[in-house]
């Protein structure tokens, strides 16, 4: 992405059950295991399951990170649900060199002359990564490979105990989908 001695602030963006919140956990445990300053949190209302939610993390290879507010300057948006994109400003407040990361099985330019995304956008397919791997199509696990693709914040390796330890014995299967979002996902720079 940029410079990786930076503070990383990632916006996640899903409806409530698709697993925005376990995603930015996921991500700060693996940034802790490398040594890194991480959190994650989640920004819940009067929200239920499918309704719009977001979560946020953020990680930092130099210094402790003091703030605890949302992100609203994001450096990335990631975007588990693509019919948020037309309910939701995904892009609100992010910043010129940022990117975003959607679940989606169109082109990217596609999604830039849909929803004018100016910004690096990487597009996967996670809906059918997840029903082909782990027969539903819930798509946490298999974003974090694409945010972990565009972003290099963490290491593929670095999130394999946390999985486990989230997913059980589903966290192979997990792992698997994320790897394979990981290999998939399509990264178009700003235009």
């Amino acid at each position: 992405m940029t410079d990786s001695n930076r503070l990383i602030e990632i916006r996640w963006h899903g409806r409530g059950g698709q697993g925005a919140v376990t995603s930015a956990e996921l991500m700060a445990q693996a940034a802790i295991s490398e040594d890194q300053y991480a959190h994650a949190f989640p920004s819940f209302g009067p929200e239920r399951r499918g309704a719009p939610v977001l979560s946020f993390v953020r990680i930092s290879r130099q210094s402790p990170i003091k703030v605890r507010a949302e992100i609203i300057e994001p450096d990335v948006v990631v975007v588990l649900d693509p019919s948020l994109l037309s309910i939701v400003n995904v892009t609100s407040g992010l910043k010129d060199d940022g990117m975003v990361v959607v679940n989606t099985r169109k082109h990217a330019d596609q999604l830039r002359e849909e929803f004018g995304i100016k910004q690096t956008l990487v597009t996967v397919n996670a809906t059918r990564i997840a029903r082909e791997i782990l027969g539903v199509p819930i798509t946490n696990t298999t974003m974090v490979g694409a945010v972990v693709k565009a972003t290099g914040a963490v290491k593929v390796e670095s999130l394999e105990e946390p999985i486990k330890h989230r997913f059980g014995r589903l966290a192979d299967r997990n792992f698997q989908a994320m790897k394979r979002a990981y290999d998939e996902a399509v990264i178009q720079e700003k235009g």
